[in-house]
Protein backbone atom coordinates (compact mmCIF):
# COMPACT_ATOMS: atom_id res chain seq x y z
CA UNK A 1 0.00 0.00 0.00
CA UNK A 2 1.47 3.30 -1.02
CA UNK A 3 0.47 5.19 2.30
CA UNK A 4 0.67 3.67 5.79
CA UNK A 5 -1.99 1.48 6.99
CA UNK A 6 -2.97 3.03 10.99
CA UNK A 7 -3.29 0.06 12.72
CA UNK A 8 -5.50 -0.23 16.47
CA UNK A 9 -5.27 -2.88 19.07
CA UNK A 10 -8.15 -2.65 21.69
CA UNK A 11 -8.72 -4.70 24.31
CA UNK A 12 -5.94 -7.28 23.47
CA UNK A 13 -2.45 -7.84 23.28
CA UNK A 14 -0.05 -6.95 20.13
CA UNK A 15 0.82 -10.72 18.74
CA UNK A 16 3.63 -11.11 17.55
CA UNK A 17 3.21 -10.53 13.45
CA UNK A 18 -0.40 -9.49 13.72
CA UNK A 19 0.34 -5.71 12.58
CA UNK A 20 2.46 -7.53 9.74
CA UNK A 21 -0.56 -9.64 8.90
CA UNK A 22 -2.61 -6.02 8.75
CA UNK A 23 -0.33 -4.51 6.32
CA UNK A 24 -0.10 -7.66 3.77
CA UNK A 25 -4.16 -7.83 3.84
CA UNK A 26 -4.22 -3.83 3.11
CA UNK A 27 -1.84 -4.17 0.05
CA UNK A 28 -3.67 -6.17 -1.51
CA UNK A 29 -6.58 -4.09 -1.76
CA UNK A 30 -4.33 -2.00 -4.19
CA UNK A 31 -5.71 -5.16 -6.52
CA UNK A 32 -8.76 -3.66 -6.64
CA UNK A 33 -8.23 0.31 -6.83
CA UNK A 34 -5.10 2.13 -6.92
CA UNK A 35 -6.37 5.24 -5.66
CA UNK A 36 -6.65 4.76 -2.04
CA UNK A 37 -5.72 7.87 -0.22
CA UNK A 38 -5.75 6.38 3.77
CA UNK A 39 -6.52 3.31 5.78
CA UNK A 40 -7.35 3.06 9.28
CA UNK A 41 -8.22 -0.73 11.04
CA UNK A 42 -9.37 -1.13 14.59
CA UNK A 43 -9.00 -4.87 15.57
CA UNK A 44 -10.96 -4.73 19.45
CA UNK A 45 -12.32 -7.67 21.43
CA UNK A 46 -15.12 -6.58 23.16
CA UNK A 47 -14.66 -6.75 27.31
CA UNK A 48 -18.12 -8.85 27.72
CA UNK A 49 -16.69 -11.15 24.79
CA UNK A 50 -13.30 -11.96 26.71
CA UNK A 51 -14.43 -15.90 27.73
CA UNK A 52 -15.44 -16.54 23.99
CA UNK A 53 -12.46 -14.55 22.24
CA UNK A 54 -15.06 -13.36 19.58
CA UNK A 55 -13.00 -10.53 17.52
CA UNK A 56 -14.16 -7.45 15.94
CA UNK A 57 -12.34 -5.09 13.34
CA UNK A 58 -13.27 -2.22 11.44
CA UNK A 59 -11.68 -0.90 8.46
CA UNK A 60 -11.98 2.89 7.12
CA UNK A 61 -10.73 3.05 3.62
CA UNK A 62 -9.79 6.55 1.88
CA UNK A 63 -11.13 6.95 -1.17
CA UNK A 64 -12.15 9.79 -3.57
CA UNK A 65 -14.79 11.58 -2.64
CA UNK A 66 -15.97 9.85 0.57
CA UNK A 67 -14.71 6.56 2.58
CA UNK A 68 -15.61 2.89 2.72
CA UNK A 69 -16.00 1.43 5.86
CA UNK A 70 -16.31 -2.23 7.09
CA UNK A 71 -17.73 -3.28 10.29
CA UNK A 72 -17.03 -6.77 10.69
CA UNK A 73 -18.87 -8.02 13.79
CA UNK A 74 -19.15 -12.16 13.73
CA UNK A 75 -22.73 -13.10 13.83
CA UNK A 76 -24.61 -16.03 15.99
CA UNK A 77 -24.62 -18.39 12.93
CA UNK A 78 -21.09 -17.42 11.67
CA UNK A 79 -19.37 -17.81 14.83
CA UNK A 80 -21.44 -20.86 16.40
CA UNK A 81 -20.64 -19.26 19.70
CA UNK A 82 -23.80 -20.98 21.38
CA UNK A 83 -22.93 -24.44 20.23
CA UNK A 84 -21.26 -26.20 22.69
CA UNK A 85 -20.88 -29.31 21.40
CA UNK A 86 -20.53 -28.76 17.65
CA UNK A 87 -22.56 -31.14 15.23
CA UNK A 88 -19.29 -31.63 13.19
CA UNK A 89 -15.86 -31.06 11.95
CA UNK A 90 -16.89 -28.37 9.97
CA UNK A 91 -18.67 -26.20 12.56
CA UNK A 92 -15.88 -26.91 15.37
CA UNK A 93 -13.22 -25.54 12.74
CA UNK A 94 -15.81 -22.49 12.30
CA UNK A 95 -15.69 -21.98 16.56
CA UNK A 96 -11.92 -22.08 16.14
CA UNK A 97 -11.10 -19.93 13.32
CA UNK A 98 -13.69 -17.37 14.38
CA UNK A 99 -11.43 -17.17 17.91
CA UNK A 100 -8.61 -15.99 16.25
CA UNK A 101 -8.22 -12.36 14.96
CA UNK A 102 -6.33 -13.15 12.14
CA UNK A 103 -9.22 -14.77 10.48
CA UNK A 104 -11.45 -12.35 11.72
CA UNK A 105 -9.12 -9.70 10.02
CA UNK A 106 -9.27 -11.99 6.85
CA UNK A 107 -13.19 -11.96 6.97
CA UNK A 108 -12.83 -8.16 7.33
CA UNK A 109 -10.36 -7.49 4.10
CA UNK A 110 -12.15 -9.57 2.00
CA UNK A 111 -15.64 -7.91 2.43
CA UNK A 112 -13.69 -4.71 2.27
CA UNK A 113 -12.50 -6.32 -1.32
CA UNK A 114 -15.57 -6.43 -2.85
CA UNK A 115 -17.02 -3.57 -1.73
CA UNK A 116 -13.98 -1.80 -2.97
CA UNK A 117 -14.30 -3.64 -6.54
CA UNK A 118 -18.34 -2.70 -6.58
CA UNK A 119 -16.43 1.29 -5.98
CA UNK A 120 -14.09 1.11 -9.00
CA UNK A 121 -16.37 -0.15 -11.69
CA UNK A 122 -18.96 2.06 -10.41
CA UNK A 123 -16.04 5.06 -10.80
CA UNK A 124 -15.22 3.42 -13.83
CA UNK A 125 -18.62 3.74 -15.05
CA UNK A 126 -19.17 7.34 -14.31
CA UNK A 127 -15.89 8.24 -15.87
CA UNK A 128 -16.98 6.88 -19.27
CA UNK A 129 -20.14 8.31 -18.89
CA UNK A 130 -18.23 12.13 -18.28
CA UNK A 131 -16.05 11.16 -21.38
CA UNK A 132 -19.21 10.65 -23.64
CA UNK A 133 -20.83 13.92 -23.26
CA UNK A 134 -20.64 16.87 -25.22
CA UNK A 135 -20.67 20.31 -25.26
CA UNK A 136 -22.86 22.15 -26.99
CA UNK A 137 -25.43 25.39 -26.39
CA UNK A 138 -29.18 25.54 -27.08
CA UNK A 139 -29.87 26.70 -30.11
CA UNK A 140 -33.74 27.50 -30.31
CA UNK A 141 -36.12 25.91 -27.35
CA UNK A 142 -39.77 25.62 -27.67
CA UNK A 143 -41.21 25.27 -24.36
CA UNK A 144 -44.95 24.79 -25.20
CA UNK A 145 -44.02 21.92 -27.71
CA UNK A 146 -41.71 20.38 -25.18
CA UNK A 147 -38.84 20.23 -27.39
CA UNK A 148 -36.05 22.33 -28.90
CA UNK A 149 -32.36 21.93 -30.65
CA UNK A 150 -28.68 22.45 -30.10
CA UNK A 151 -25.86 23.62 -31.94
CA UNK A 152 -22.68 21.62 -31.09
CA UNK A 153 -19.32 22.58 -31.09
CA UNK A 154 -18.28 21.27 -34.73
CA UNK A 155 -21.98 23.25 -36.07
CA UNK A 156 -24.42 20.36 -36.10
CA UNK A 157 -27.79 20.96 -35.13
CA UNK A 158 -29.13 18.00 -32.74
CA UNK A 159 -32.87 17.77 -31.38
CA UNK A 160 -33.25 17.08 -28.59
CA UNK A 161 -36.74 16.80 -26.07
CA UNK A 162 -38.24 17.48 -22.96
CA UNK A 163 -37.78 14.02 -21.40
CA UNK A 164 -33.84 13.63 -22.51
CA UNK A 165 -33.12 17.12 -20.33
CA UNK A 166 -31.60 16.22 -16.33
CA UNK A 167 -32.82 17.22 -13.31
CA UNK A 168 -35.40 18.62 -14.19
CA UNK A 169 -34.01 21.83 -15.88
CA UNK A 170 -36.10 21.97 -19.36
CA UNK A 171 -37.72 25.00 -18.29
CA UNK A 172 -34.88 26.77 -17.68
CA UNK A 173 -32.99 26.75 -20.90
CA UNK A 174 -32.63 29.48 -22.99
CA UNK A 175 -31.53 30.04 -26.69
CA UNK A 176 -27.68 30.17 -25.93
CA UNK A 177 -27.93 28.12 -22.78
CA UNK A 178 -24.77 26.20 -22.63
CA UNK A 179 -25.03 22.33 -22.16
CA UNK A 180 -23.47 18.48 -22.05
CA UNK A 181 -25.18 16.01 -24.12
CA UNK A 182 -24.69 12.44 -25.35
CA UNK A 183 -26.74 11.80 -28.83
CA UNK A 184 -27.77 8.56 -31.00
CA UNK A 185 -29.17 8.60 -34.61
CA UNK A 186 -33.06 8.77 -35.01
CA UNK A 187 -35.33 8.02 -37.72
CA UNK A 188 -34.66 12.07 -38.46
CA UNK A 189 -31.19 13.04 -37.50
CA UNK A 190 -29.49 12.96 -34.85
CA UNK A 191 -30.64 13.02 -30.93
CA UNK A 192 -29.65 13.84 -27.48
CA UNK A 193 -30.71 11.00 -25.39
CA UNK A 194 -29.10 13.41 -22.48
CA UNK A 195 -29.14 16.97 -21.58
CA UNK A 196 -27.63 18.40 -18.89
CA UNK A 197 -27.45 22.46 -18.27
CA UNK A 198 -23.91 23.18 -17.14
CA UNK A 199 -23.83 25.81 -14.39
CA UNK A 200 -27.59 25.57 -13.97
CA UNK A 201 -27.80 28.50 -11.43
CA UNK A 202 -25.32 30.60 -12.58
CA UNK A 203 -26.62 30.48 -16.15
CA UNK A 204 -30.52 31.34 -14.21
CA UNK A 205 -28.55 34.47 -12.60
CA UNK A 206 -27.42 35.67 -15.94
CA UNK A 207 -30.37 34.64 -17.75
CA UNK A 208 -32.74 36.99 -14.94
CA UNK A 209 -30.39 39.70 -15.51
CA UNK A 210 -30.27 39.71 -19.03
CA UNK A 211 -34.67 40.12 -18.23
CA UNK A 212 -34.03 42.99 -16.01
CA UNK A 213 -31.93 45.15 -18.32
CA UNK A 214 -34.03 48.03 -19.29
CA UNK A 215 -35.42 48.66 -22.94
CA UNK A 216 -33.44 51.75 -24.45
CA UNK A 217 -35.58 53.74 -26.43
CA UNK A 218 -35.07 54.23 -30.49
Amino acid sequence: MLLPVQVTFRNMDTRAGLDDYVQREAAKLERFYNRISSCRVMVERPQKATSSKVYHVRIDLGVPNGELVVKHIPSLHGTLKDVKQPKSRREAEAVLAHKTPKRAIHDAFEEMGRRLQDYARRQEGSMKAKQRLQHATVQEVFPGEGYGFLETEDGRTVYFHQASVLEGHFGQLRSGARVAFDEEMGDKGPQATTVKMIHPRKQARSAALVDELPVRAK
